[in-house]
């Protein structure tokens, strides 16, 4: 008979229940303080510890790599110390225990160490803060081999990835779906959250500990503009005109996301009719991708960047694409003042319109785009904070710093009662914008 390993972990009779109710897919979102990121770290040293493949491996991914060392490493060190023969290793934050399985801890900033891993279970923490491409590009075909198993945690972000894979889990027999509310738990003391309460809006507290999707993420650049065109009902169907060209806008990636829009000029109105985002991806994939689109282009406006040349090459990325057929290339510069370039595109935005389902994606980028915090100050920086929806926000900030509204070439057949609802062939499309092992 085997050794009985008894992890150091009393769950709460809530996080006792959670734990034999997890399926293979499960979302939980949770109030602050919880103990997700300690539910979450004994759940994957149960699966590693139980797992009958061979040298298992299970991962717990944070947003950032400094996050899953402040969040998890201490939990992980202190659960995982009493397992005879149990190693650690701080630089690459993992325990590499004795039936040879492995928990490390990864941050999705680092998406290039995530790519060709294999896992039997992962955690991703925090899921609405990072990109969406993460678990169907990445995680997802790592768990396909040994049918791995994926618990999304986190709490709410205003309506984005996080949002779409709970109310997913909600209607599917396959996932397991839990909501949390401090209000319910009990976890957190009433006079704590009275004095939350007092010092957090209505919408902080709202998100934090009421788990409400329906805030607008805090620091937000573009909210109170995309909440009026959903009012306006400026997002939902917004088809492509064939008699209409196409205009598109990049932000470039280098070892990055490239992303493009793709829109229409109608009088002022300006129909985001498109959108696309890859990653690790060089000129020739977009170059093939625009071609194989039913659009005809205008003009294609890059960043400054696309305009500088390579030593080793004497070539720009301009003149590379230009050579794949991307053409004409506008290079649009970008000021010293950020402030007024989001600006812009703010005012930009209350003549867009954009289609819910293919610009869905960037849609929630821009919803997530934001100020960065300081720590430290208390207060926001005065720039915004670069993630997975930087790539969206910096590609329409070009359109708004182009002069896109300026006709080039040939008139332009134009409509200028254009209604999309005003037919009965379209429709409108919500946006919704004891623990022993």
């Amino acid at each position: 008979m085997g050794r009985l390993i008894e992890i150091p972990y009393k769950p709460r009779p809530l996080q006792a229940e959670i734990h034999k109710a997890l399926k293979r897919w499960s979302v939980l979102v949770c109030h602050r303080r919880f103990g997700k990121s300690v539910l979450a770290v004994n759940d994957l040293l149960k699966a590693a510890l139980q797992c009958k493949q061979p040298r298992p491996r299970v991962a717990y991914i944070a947003p950032l790599f400094k996050q899953a060392k402040a969040i998890a490493w201490d939990y992980l060190r202190h659960y995982a110390h009493p397992i005879p023969g149990v190693t650690f290793n701080e630089s690459e934050l993992r325990a590499d225990l004795p039936n040879g399985a492995r928990v490390s801890l990864f941050g999705s900033d680092n998406v290039d160490s995530l790519r060709g891993l294999y896992l039997d279970a992962v955690v991703l923490d925090e899921y609405a803060q990072v990109s969406p491409r993460l678990f169907p590009e990445i995680i997802r075909p790592a768990l396909v081999d040994r049918q791995g198993s994926a618990l999304f945690l986190g709490t709410p972000f205003g309506k984005n990835h996080f949002h779409d894979i709970y109310q997913h889990a909600k209607q599917s027999s396959d996932w397991y779906a839990g909501m949390f509310k401090a209000s319910e738990t009990g976890i957190v003391p009433q006079a704590e959250l009275d004095a939350a309460r007092d010092l957090m809006s209505p919408e902080q507290y709202a998100q934090e500990f009421e788990c409400s999707f329906e805030s607008a993420v805090v620091g937000a650049y573009y909210a109170a503009a995309l909440a009026q065109a959903e009012a306006d009902k400026r997002i939902g169907v917004v088809p492509h005109e064939p008699g209409l060209p196409v205009s598109t806008f990049w932000d470039l990636g280098i070892g990055d996301a490239t992303a493009i829009w793709f829109a229409q000029r109608v009088g002022k109105e300006k129909r985001i009719i498109d959108y696309v985002e890859k990653a690790e991806e060089g000129m020739p994939y977009f170059a093939k991708l625009l071609r194989e689109k039913p659009y005809t282009y205008d003009r294609h406006y890059m960043p400054h960047d696309a305009g500088h040349k390579e030593l080793s090459t004497g070539k720009s990325r301009r003149d590379f694409a230009e050579g794949l057929g991307i053409k004409p290339i506008d290079i649009v510069p970008r000021t010293s003042n950020v402030d007024a370039d989001i600006n812009a595109t703010r005012i930009m935005l209350a003549t867009c319109w954009f289609d819910a389902e293919k610009c869905g994606d960037g849609i929630n980028a821009l919803k997530n785009y934001r100020k960065e915090w300081d720590d430290a100050r208390k207060t926001y920086k005065d720039k915004p904070y670069h993630d997975w929806s930087s790539h969206a926000a910096d590609a329409l900030r070009t359109a708004a710093m182009s002069d896109w509204d300026r006709v080039h070439g040939q008139p332009i057949r134009v409509e200028t009662n254009f209604n999309p609802w005003a037919t009965k062939d379209y429709s409108t499309v919500q946006v919704e914008s004891d623990f022993t092992v």
